[in-house]
């Protein structure tokens, strides 16, 4: 066995498995084709860069990525170790200025003595010990040589997409106001309040305005978490009403009333200067966008920074694939990790290279597997990527339905998810001690 382990690709699968390997005393050669090379989601140079959202969606143990995300603390993420040091205010989410956290990733692994770091494009696997993570945007070279690595066609497609930024200062906050849902917490958000006949008026202009082209786009390979805004809309009159656009828990000062219809924006950065349009992924023509989304109030001369945009994201058939290490069955000198594998998400496909990165660990240091439970969202999520009865494979989010149900019965949602975050945080407290 080599004494190095090759990652290909360093987004937050390839960082997190990279880190998890190197914080072990193993050498990592790490392969990045940024800045040589870019996909067509990326602008930064700099790695684990933040192509949608800038959330982690939510911290909170009553949600099953927050109990992921509290699991990956536990076991010296480098991901969220990141997150957690580039927050900004969010509300009970984890978001972060996605530039320094980006920054703060790749100065990480540059500055850990045992990565070395290959700023070139990587078009065939290479001999030894290969983790491959290089995302649901894989170069179209390396591409078919993992075809080749599978008797049959085992690579699946989805369409993902982002929302639009727009500045602060161009923001009319005297329609818009600064509100927590419930007022829970700080007034993190900016909330773009929508009576009736406004809210119409943009739905329609919505539901008409021009797409732009996507090769291959099918309404049912968008995941479900990234439908695009307008895609909703066409699902009914009042479906972003429940969506993306709920004014459940909010009042409008103006009129001491909760609004019609509410649009959202989060904090992009840790200034403050850009934000956001929460759930506003979208595939419409610029101009487009420019014109329609100027109709919400508040927004009307808004000034965009980043315009919404899609692209097709490619997975493989895991379930036929992969172990519960999200190693090759046929060839476990090659493990998979990130959003390639089939795992949906920022902190999913960081914890698939996290797991990824301590097993392979562990192998070359002669331990046998941890093989984390089906009680911990880490050990559920690579068993639901893994498990061979699935059929239909699709990306999906972690949550509480793929763990392990408890032993007794727990009155209560969120007390029962609680209970469910407590027993999977004290196995992996057994597991580290």
């Amino acid at each position: 066995m080599s004494n190095v382990v090759i990652v290909i690709g360093a987004g937050l699968a390839g960082c997190e498995a990279a880190w998890q390997l190197a914080e072990r005393g193993i050498n990592v050669e790490l392969f990045e084709m940024k800045p040589e090379k870019r996909s067509p989601a990326h602008i930064s140079p700099s790695y684990s860069e933040l192509v949608c959202s800038n959330s982690f969606r939510s911290n909170e143990l009553t949600n099953a990525v927050g109990l992921l995300k509290e699991e990956m603390r536990k076991l010296n993420s480098i991901i969220i170790q990141s997150a957690d040091e580039t927050r900004i205010p969010a509300g009970g989410a984890l978001a972060v200025d996605r530039e320094k956290f980006a920054n703060l990733v790749t100065e990480k692994i540059h500055s850990h003595p045992n990565i070395k770091v290959f700023e070139k494009e990587v078009t065939e696997i290479p001999e030894g010990n290969v983790i491959i993570a290089t995302g649901p945007l894989t170069s179209e070279e390396l591409e078919n040589n993992i075809v080749n690595l599978f008797s049959d066609n085992n690579l699946l497609n989805f369409y993902d997409s982002a929302a639009p930024i727009v500045t602060l200062d161009s923001i009319d906050m005297n329609k818009a106001f600064f509100a927590s849902r419930y007022d829970k917490g700080d007034a993190d958000y900016i909330n773009c309040p929508m009576d009736e006949r406004q809210y119409i008026e943009f739905y329609n202009a919505l539901i008409s305005a021009e797409n732009a082209p996507v090769h291959g786009f099918e309404e049912q390979l968008v995941f479900e978490g990234c439908i695009p805004i307008e895609v909703m809309a066409k699902r009914g009159i009042d479906t972003m009403r429940y969506g993306p656009l709920k004014p459940v828990g909010l009042r409008d000062p103006s009129t001491g009333k909760e609004p019609y219809a509410v649009v959202q924006l989060r904090k992009d950065n840790s200034e403050g200067t850009i934000y956001n349009i929460v759930g506003f992924q979208t595939h419409l023509k610029f101009g487009e966008q420019k014109r329609v989304f100027s109709m919400i109030p508040g927004l009307e001369h808004a000034d965009f920074v980043r315009y919404g945009v899609m692209h097709r994201n490619t997975y493989i058939n895991s379930p036929k694939l992969l172990n519960r290490y999200y190693r090759l069955k046929q060839d476990e000198r090659i493990s998979f990790a990130g959003q390639i594998t089939g795992v949906e998400g920022y902190v999913e496909s960081a914890a698939s290279g996290l797991l990824c990165g301590i097993e392979v660990a562990r192998e070359f240091q002669g331990l046998p597997p941890i093989d984390f439970p089906n009680e911990t969202a880490i050990g559920a999520l690579a068993l639901y990527v893994s498990a061979g009865s699935i059929s239909n494979f699709q990306p999906m989010n972690i949550n509480f339905g793929i763990i392990s149900p408890l032993d007794v019965k727990v009155r209560g949602k969120q007390n029962r998810n609680l209970a469910l975050s407590k027993r999977a945080l004290d196995i992996i407290d057994n597991i580290l001690n």
